[in-house]
């Protein structure tokens, strides 16, 4: 644990803030929840404090949700959340508490909830479940939970996909995260379906663990530091042995090993980094230079509103799923003013979290009723979670709405398939 305290003890230039205070005005945390200090005093102004005195730590540094809106905002280049988020690794004497480590274990809880979804989603509907998460461990019991897929993706994958990818000349690694694997297989077998429609084969990336964004939110560094090191063998493995590069369909997951495993953990990817990419990014590139082409059904029509989330504003990667989503001749795109949803990972669920949570929300949710579109594009699944729990509207990621649109039997001829 030392050895990552010091590799993230100088996380970026702090002594760039020039104390313009830009990027309160974007922290939605602050516009809701007068306890918080708010980025700039957070993270450079008492970052400054801190590395006289550690004592200047205080544990209101816990309710920065990471969004990194405040790091899109500064005109400096300086990175509050990353300063804040390493303050909390080096001082915090925070001890994760069961409800911490539960929302945390996403491999491990969701690989026991698949074997008995169905029990599983609805004992967690149940109100007196709720009320009792609420009262003995801190999960308010307001919030809905994603429910539970009752096969994981990889069960789905090595039956109907596997056998079929290595006839493609061209492949990819596929890093489907936990939210595909337990929750939403539907997700991983819309980006095989485009990619294969495509020419390229899909495979699974060898070895994955979960990105280890929630146990990096949770206090349980490392354990999220062995997950980074596994997934940075998985990833050169792929790379440098398989000449793959690797696609995710999470633009949380994707930031999270591209910018956080250096920058919070002290896991070393500069070797690998520009080789994980996100699959609208990976697939609007293709399109653009002309190496793919793609063909969609002329009798998809929807009206779609698309979000972009926070982390897909820091990683600069919109563009990408707004371009694709804009190739559906049927599709009428209504882009979104950028806000945050509130729930931030696993943020949400906690009962101190809660009414703040919603509150930085509304606003979102305000222009998603005003829309009122057929269907809400985003490319990150928490906030999807959030969005459908707080809103009538059903949420999809652009890939499985690209995979609804697209006309396989054309595109495959466009690419020389048939």
């Amino acid at each position: 644990m030392t050895g990552i305290q010091e590799k993230t003890a100088s996380v970026n230039n702090l002594e760039e803030c020039l104390k313009c205070t830009v990027c309160t005005v974007y922290c939605p945390v602050t516009a809701v929840n007068p306890g918080y200090p708010g980025p700039k005093q957070a993270g450079p102004d008492g970052e400054r404090y801190r590395l006289k005195n550690s004592a200047y730590y205080d544990e209101s540094l816990r309710k920065c949700l990471n969004c990194k809106r405040c790091e899109v905002a500064c005109p400096s280049g300086v990175r509050p959340a990353d300063i804040i988020q390493a303050a909390r690794i080096r001082y915090s004497k925070h001890s994760p508490s069961l409800r911490d480590r539960l929302l945390a274990s996403t491999d491990f809880v969701g690989g026991i909830a698949t074997v008995m979804a169905p029990i599983v989603n609805g004992m967690l509907s149940l109100r007196p479940v709720k009320v009792l998460m609420d009262k003995t461990i801190g999960v308010d019991a307001h919030r809905q939970f994603p429910a539970y897929s009752g096969e994981k993706f990889t069960t789905w994958w090595h039956r109907e996909a596997e056998k079929g990818q290595s006839a493609f000349s061209k492949h990819i690694s596929y890093f489907h995260g936990c939210y595909v694997q337990y929750n939403f297989p539907r997700l991983g077998r819309d980006l095989v379906k485009i990619m294969n429609a495509v020419g390229y084969g899909v495979h699974l990336l060898s070895g994955e663990r979960c990105c280890g964004v929630a146990k990096i939110a949770n206090g349980l560094i490392g354990d999220a530091c062995r997950d980074a090191q596994r997934n940075m063998e998985a990833v050169r493995r792929s790379v440098f042995k398989e000449n793959r590069t690797v696609v995710a369909t999470s633009s949380t997951c994707v930031l999270t090993m591209r910018d956080e495993y250096s920058e919070l953990l002290g896991v070393d990817n500069s070797d690998v980094r520009s080789n994980i990419n996100l699959a609208t990014r990976f697939l609007h590139t293709l399109v653009d230079s002309g190496e793919i082409k793609i063909a969609f059904r002329k009798d998809y029509l929807k009206n779609v509103a698309y979000h972009t989330p926070c982390h897909m504003a820091r990683l600069g990667w919109g563009v990408h799923s707004v371009e694709l989503l804009k190739m559906i001749p049927g599709l009428n795109l209504n882009v979104l003013q950028q806000e945050c949803c509130g729930m931030s990972g696993t943020y949400g669920f906690k009962k101190e979290n809660y009414k703040y949570s919603q509150a930085i929300g509304q606003t979102l949710f305000d222009n998603i009723s005003a829309a009122n579109p057929d269907v809400v594009a985003t490319d990150c699944e928490t906030c999807k979670w959030q969005i459908e729990m707080s809103t009538p509207y059903k949420v999809l990621n652009p890939v499985s709405i690209i995979a609804e649109a697209l006309d396989v039997d054309e595109t495959r001829k466009l690419n020389g398939l048939c």
